[in-house]
């Protein structure tokens, strides 16, 4: 077993990770920022050292600074947490050449599936359905239209490093190609520091699923069953739930094996998530593969009952998994919300600053993962999310009820948040119904206002 850990990352997926070496006895590293010097994360841990000024260029993101800590802290592994560096190729082989043991996959695995256009060409060898589009990068605006022609508009450019959402433009008409085509390179080669993107059919009104896999060193792999992440905003998820109500047992029992052959076939190890995108025949379609611990990982430990950051841990330490997939029971269902420091009244405009007041959920099936406490200043040059509210109930309709709840319970004064706005979306009738997709938001809650008002109490 792993005797001390470094958690190359801040806020809530920090403390969590504490938490879970704690359980296990390991020592624990944290590292901070100038702007984080008051943070949770760096109270809880045993050692906390500063890694640099408030941008994260400068600190969360300074691997020199970062694998230094880690070496004069005597620690002999690294958790990446999610963001950051934690599907950063070279930060991964740097702390392999350093003696330090990362934990997620190996550096090459990262790069494999970490470049989209590559990892689809893998899909497809291993008979997992991918979207249809480009075979591999499309170097020309006129490779571009020539691809777009021949699978069809709608299409989507995107970033072959892509993730988190950027990077990505739907193109719906030959004249829109030259522009998106230019912003999306463009945007590729600011976030990613790689501009090479790639063309997929844009498949209209999907649901996005994803598949949670752990995979050890010694060839085992297991699926933990699906998440539904529809509810989106430009991309970037706002609530997840478990169970998907869209899939049958038979699709999600394909869903679960093909999860499993494209882990096998990248020669994973760790934790990771399969995304898909499932058609309204539910055709379903390999994404992409985040090849480390997800925002939403609560939502499958309160339905599995098994905790996947200890997993993480224990596979990078050389053990096997202790189930297979016939130990592995799915057991009622369970709502993720995000909370976010943002204005959705001012189009989500951030607003971070001092909380003055904060009572968080609690009660029979409540867990909340943050790192905020009663004054706490939030910064501003980080992301807005400051905590995880997830509930778990005996069906759906239960499990909204507790949400809702729980929202109602939460209080956040000093700065604005989202939890009015979750409430409304676990309010309207479409998304009781579960009769959404992943434009839910923007045609039920701020596109169309006549189907926004359409909400039960």
């Amino acid at each position: 077993m792993l005797k001390k850990v470094l958690i190359a990352n801040r806020g809530e997926i920090a403390v969590r990770i504490i938490r879970a070496c704690k359980e296990l006895n390991i020592k624990t590293v944290a590292i901070y920022s100038e702007a984080d010097k008051d943070a949770l994360h760096a109270k809880l841990a045993d050692e906390a050292v500063c890694v640099g000024p408030a941008p994260s260029a400068k600190s969360y993101l300074n691997i020199q600074n970062i694998l230094e800590a880690a070496c004069t802290t005597n620690c002999d592994s690294i958790h990446p947490g999610f963001g950051f560096l934690s599907e950063n190729a070279s930060f991964a082989k740097m702390c392999e050449e350093s003696n330090l043991k990362f934990i997620g996959p190996s550096y090459n695995v990262i790069n494999l599936m970490g470049n989209k256009s590559n990892s689809k060409e893998l899909m497809k060898n291993a008979k997992v359905p991918v979207v249809p589009g480009s075979e591999g990068c499309v170097e020309t605006l006129k490779d571009a239209i020539k691809c777009a022609k021949e699978i069809g508009y709608p299409v989507l450019l995107k970033a072959s490093a892509g993730g988190g959402g950027k990077g990505i433009r739907k193109v719906e008409f030959e004249s829109e190609m030259e522009n998106a085509f230019n912003l999306v390179k463009q945007e590729a080669k600011v976030s990613f520091n790689d501009d090479s993107i790639y063309i997929e059919k844009f498949i209209v009104n999907p649901r996005h699923v994803e598949m949670q896999v752990l995979a050890d060193e010694h060839g085992n792999v297991v699926h933990l069953g699906e998440r539904d992440c529809s509810v989106q905003r430009r991309n970037q998820k706002v609530l997840e739930e478990s169970p998907s109500m869209v899939l049958t047992e038979d699709l999600r029992t394909k869903m679960g094996k093909a999860a499993i052959r494209a882990v096998k076939a990248s020669g994973y190890t760790n934790a990771g998530t399969i995304e898909f995108l499932v058609d309204k025949d539910k055709n379903f379609y390999f994404m992409e593969m985040n090849t480390r611990i997800q925002v939403e990982h609560p939502v499958t430990e309160m339905i599995t009952g098994i905790d996947i950051v200890k997993e993480q841990i224990k596979i990078t330490s050389g053990e096997s998994l202790s189930f297979s997939q016939k130990d592995i029971t799915f057991r009622g269902h369970a709502i993720e919300c995000r909370i976010n420091a943002e204005n959705p009244d001012k189009n989500f405009r951030p607003c971070p600053g001092k909380i003055v007041e904060l009572n968080l959920p609690g009660g029979n099936g409540v867990r909340v993962d943050t790192a905020v406490y009663t004054g706490y200043t939030i910064p501003p040059v980080y992301d807005s999310m400051i905590a995880k509210i997830i509930v778990h109930a005996e069906d759906r309709n239960a499990a909204i009820a507790k949400m809702k709840r729980a929202l109602e319970e939460c209080v956040i004064e000093g700065i604005d948040t989202n939890i009015d706005f979750l409430f409304k979306i676990l309010s309207n009738v479409h998304f009781i119904n579960n009769d959404y997709d992943t434009s839910f938001i923007e045609k039920c809650l701020i596109g169309d206002r006549s189907i926004s008002d359409k909400i039960t109490k």
